[in-house]
């Protein structure tokens, strides 16, 4: 069994450097807070566009990627979680603290760079998703606030970029956090709003079938003006179920985190199938009660679209739930972006006292923190730069889209099979290796047409 301590290595290093100046880490994480960093990175943005996604595909094809996904999603995470020690995945020395180390590991450095491109555009793409989500929150709740006291056919407009920026500047106090091992704390916050506005959203959904009496929509799920346009929304909706998933990329973040004995790619299997197992529950339970309610009518955002109207302070609490969510979320898929840069910059720079000099800093009722000035200004400008984006393409269901499918296949199938490969040995042309192959290219037409529906959906909306 490896050593329950080593010291952190530095960036794109795929070997554990014992160097004597560097301060060993402490590994404390358990099955159930694995669980709670997995649920708060896959239960955010995704949930909110599943009733449209599945009003799209209809009664049957709906239900069914929802679950086609998860089953795609156990599989990728189980080959990753063999990854992250090397040469044995039990008992390996070597162990893997980031994707792209794994990457350049197994695969080599120009594989590594490729998948870096990828990997920091999935993170910082969620960034971007989050923050369009959460300002659309606050802005549903001043909505609904408004419905309320004025009556549903008020003029109640509100925009969306203050209610952006606010959450840029929450952000930039929250990117101070270190890193993983210091922010169990706000994962188990954010996993509990995730579960709260998720079960308010069913909650409502199945109010609302009640009320109606009737269960909306049909086989084929939403009609459109054309065979083409039709292609269109079911491929962007693909994509949007796609990007409610995947978590491929923050896997060897978590697992990091994880003490032994149990071996940890066995601890974290059994903490990502009861996490997927909970967020397909989920899912499939927003999505059809969603659905059901409002039939071809599905808001693109469930709890934003405004198809729920009362009682409006459950639809205020969900929509503030989803905010607290999304402000974990966001750190979620920023800590790997930070820990990789600022690993680059000490590796770059090991003499430089911007950064590498910390500051010890105390404010009342809170434990002493860390500053370092480099952390803060790339940290800072990395939030604004998301912020910036997400004020000029505040397109919540297109956007969902392009970032699900854009990454789907490349991070989340292409990269674990191949290191599966290189970590088992397999053979080519065995029974294994033809499975894997197979699995790997049907998910590549996924991402192919998911793609081509969200980025014509984009545009449209653009030009519109």
């Amino acid at each position: 069994m490896a050593e329950e301590d080593d010291p952190q290595s530095p960036l794109l290093e795929s070997t554990s450097s014992h160097g004597a100046s560097e301060a060993p880490l402490k590994r404390t994480g358990t099955q159930w807070t694995a669980v709670a960093h997995i649920i708060t990175g896959v239960i955010g943005a995704g949930v909110l566009s599943l009733a449209w996604s599945t009003a799209q595909l209809g009664w049957v094809l709906g239900p069914i990627c929802i679950l086609c996904f998860a089953g795609i999603t156990v599989i990728s995470t189980f080959l990753l979680c063999d990854c992250y020690k090397y040469p044995d995945p039990e008992y390996g020395t070597i162990r893997n603290r980031s994707y792209m180390e794994a990457v350049k590991l197994y695969l080599g450095e120009k594989q590594q760079w490729i998948c870096g491109v990828f990997a920091q555009e999935s993170l910082y793409g969620c960034g971007i998703a989050y923050t369009i989500t959460a300002a659309a929150s606050v802005r549903a709740i001043l909505k609904s606030n408004c419905y309320h006291r004025e009556g549903h056919d008020a003029p109640c407009v509100y925009g969306d970029s203050v209610y952006m920026l606010l959450f840029g500047l929450v952000q930039i106090v929250m990117s101070q956090i270190p890193d993983f091992h210091n922010m169990g704390w706000l994962s188990v916050i954010a996993a509990v709003m995730s579960f709260s506005y998720s079960l308010i959203g069913l909650g409502l959904g199945l109010a609302k079938v009640i009320e109606n009496g009737t269960i909306k929509g049909t086989i084929t799920g939403v009609s459109a003006s054309s065979i083409f346009y039709k292609l269109l929304l079911a491929f962007e909706a693909l994509g949007d179920i796609a990007f409610a998933y995947p978590y491929s990329i923050i896997v060897f973040e978590i697992q990091d985190t994880l003490k032994s004995p149990s071996p940890e790619n066995q601890t974290m299997k059994k903490a990502s199938m009861y996490a997927i197992v909970i967020t397909t529950v989920f899912y499939l339970c927003c999505g059809c009660f969603g659905y059901a309610a409002f039939g071809d009518s599905t808001p693109g955002n469930l709890l934003t679209g405004f198809g729920f109207y009362e009682p409006y302070w459950l639809v205020d609490l969900a929509n503030a739930c989803i905010v607290l969510h999304l402000v974990g979320g966001y750190q979620i898929f920023s800590q790997p972006v930070f820990a990789t840069a600022e690993r680059w910059f000490a590796y770059k720079f090991p003499d430089s006292e911007f950064v590498n000099q910390y500051y010890s800093c105390k404010l009342p009722l809170l434990p002493a923190l860390q500053l370092n000035l480099c952390r803060v200004v790339f940290r800072t400008a990395y939030v604004a730069s998301t912020t910036a984006i997400a004020i000029l393409f505040p397109y919540f269901n297109s956007v969902l889209g392009v970032l699900g499918a854009l990454n789907f296949w490349p991070l989340g199938i292409y990269f674990p099979v191949e290191m599966y490969f290189k970590q088992k040995k397999i053979r080519a042309w065995s029974r294994e290796w033809i499975f894997y192959r197979s699995f790997s290219f049907l998910c590549l037409l996924i991402t192919i047409v998911g793609f081509i529906g969200s980025v014509g959906e984009l545009v449209i909306d653009e030009l519109s």
